[in-house]
């Protein structure tokens, strides 16, 4: 039994709710299982949409309140959160690492930037000692071996996808410069003021609105072949499965590179905010000059993990194959294993939220995300 799609959208953007549900109908191994899209156009609600179920046994309906571990996604609101410290003087891109956690000097890391951590330069794409999931549960201890390890090469001359150490690496950053853990800068000074249903560490209380993921028939491990040892380190020490945020350890704990929950609206407002001019519903999150620095191209070289360039920005990621719609330089964003993401345009104020359980395969080009949101620009010629 199919669910109908449900929800709102403005009448100009009524294709999108075709291409919403065309998802659903698709023969291939991303035909949707649950998922919602909202997307916000210059700080209005123009698209709410949900529809399909929660589990895999098609027991329980989606809802717009389902939340869903975002994967990489969860990188895009780290790195807003570093932008925000930027902002208010607490951190500095150009400045080194050094200035705010002193023990990062170690083994040669002194000329490490905090815009080498946001633009995956830093040369530590993965942690050389043996290290646990359970490990990833200790703040301190994935910090204390990162701190201590030496680069795997000149921080600022190479550029490798840190799929799990970004998030620590920036979210101890957050934490030296404003004493507030990534996840609960999250809550206090972002998901509150905008009433974002946003998460990184998943308050018990909201597990029971939790959409399980279900992996891709294609692909339940996170493997790589025939890549060199800085990229395969990122995701096989520990190895990243598929099924780990369905674990409740994983969604309390705080891993800012991989384990935000979040709802399609909750992603959408903040990108919304961001599309707007840094505000929305009148609270500004940040101001336009911020948020120019934050979309700065910091390298267009190839990604050693992902193959070919990401265009990073300062944490975010450029518009890929114009995954996020026709606007190759002035739309970015990040999207998470699996298929959900955030991204927002500022010259056209479109921010763009979408979350999904049923994962599909690929690590760049989801073909749903780029069905969705080239409706949604089209939409707008």
């Amino acid at each position: 039994m199919e669910q109908p799609i449900e929800g709102y959208v403005a009448p100009q953007f009524a294709a999108v709710r075709d291409a919403f549900a065309a998802n659903f109908a698709r023969e291939d191994a991303y035909r949707e299982l649950g998922a919602s899209l909202a997307v916000y156009v210059k700080g209005e609600l123009v698209v709410d949409l949900h529809g399909g179920w929660r589990d895999a046994e098609r027991t329980t309906r989606w809802t717009p309140d389902t939340l869903v571990n975002i994967w990489s996604a969860t990188k895009g609101l780290t790195a807003i959160e570093v932008a925000m410290l930027v902002e208010a003087g607490k951190l500095d891109y150009a400045a080194p690492v050094t200035d705010y956690w002193p023990e990062y000097g170690a083994n040669g890391k002194g000329a490490t930037t905090v815009g080498h951590i946001m633009s995956h330069q830093a040369g530590l794409p993965g942690l050389e000692e043996p290290t646990s999931l359970e490990d990833f549960y200790d703040w301190d201890v994935v910090a204390d071996r990162l701190a201590r390890q030496a680069p795997l090469w000149e921080p600022g001359t190479q550029n490798s996808y840190h799929a799990m150490t970004y998030g620590f690496l920036a979210g101890e950053l957050v934490r030296r410069a404003s004493g507030l853990t990534p996840g609960r800068f999250l809550a206090e000074r972002i998901a509150a003021p905008l009433a974002a249903d946003v998460f990184i560490g998943l308050p018990e209380s909201e597990e029971p609105r939790v959409a399980p993921l279900v992996p891709s028939p294609l692909q339940r491990e996170f493997t790589l072949t025939g890549v060199p040892r800085a990229a395969v380190m990122a995701v096989t020490n520990p190895l990243m499965v598929a099924t780990h945020p369905n674990e409740r350890a994983w969604r309390a704990a705080e891993i800012p590179a991989g384990n935000g929950h979040a709802t399609a609206r909750g992603l959408a407002r903040v990108y919304g905010a961001l599309a707007n001019g840094g505000t929305l519903d009148g609270i500004r999150m940040m101001h336009p000059e911020t948020i120019a620095k934050l979309g700065e191209l910091q390298t267009d070289r190839v990604d050693i993990l992902l193959g070919h360039p990401a265009y990073w920005r300062q944490g975010l990621a450029g518009n890929i194959d114009r995954m996020y719609g026709p606007h190759a330089d002035t739309t970015i964003g990040h999207s998470g294993w699996g298929g959900s993401f955030g991204c927002f345009d500022p010259v056209h104020q479109v921010g763009i939220g979408y979350v999904l359980n049923q994962m599909g395969d690929k690590t760049v080009g989801d073909p749903r995300c780029t069905l969705l949101c080239g409706e949604i620009f089209e939409c707008l010629r």
